[in-house]
């Protein structure tokens, strides 16, 4: 099992949405860096962090789980899609979703600035200036570490 690290603007999707939902596909990655990774790598049963990007407040809301590996993102054929990339055809996508699972929120809402004073994230793509990526790993030892987080320090 492996773990990740999704991000999603919560006005278009939310971890409330994922729970509301119980299940959805992780469409809309148009990046090829994070295809890439969803497509080869992030297989079924990973565990993955809910990050909420874009919005007031930033960072890790909860987790999920992978049910289902890469398969073709068929918003990418749908001309009325946002997603819809002309490029991609079923015979040859060049996009690819996953189906999630939610597990929990987390007991509150992590935010980047914790993230960011965590010595143990230093080399997560998350803290570093200039990362965009929708998709990223977590290595186990930070999976951990942020889980950590999820008490306020009183609670502690």
């Amino acid at each position: 099992m492996a773990y990740w690290l999704f991000k999603t603007e919560p006005d278009t999707f939310s971890i409330d949405t994922l729970r509301t939902q119980s299940t959805s596909c992780w469409e809309g990655v148009r990046n090829y860096q994070a295809r890439n990774m969803m497509r080869d790598e992030v297989k079924e049963g990973d565990l993955v962090l809910i990050y909420h990007s874009s919005c007031k407040k930033v960072g890790v809301a909860g987790i999920a789980k992978v049910i289902k590996q890469a398969y073709p993102d068929h918003f990418a054929f749908d001309p009325e899609s946002d997603y819809y990339d002309p490029k991609s055809t079923p015979e040859n996508p060049r996009w690819v979703m996953v189906d999630i699972e939610f597990v929990r929120k987390t007991e509150r809402l992590i935010p980047l600035s914790v993230l960011k004073a965590m010595p143990e994230l230093e080399n997560m793509p998350l803290v570093k200036r200039g990362n965009r990526l929708s998709i990223m790993p977590v290595s186990d030892s930070e999976w951990q570490a942020i889980l950590d987080k999820e008490k306020l320090p009183s609670q502690r």
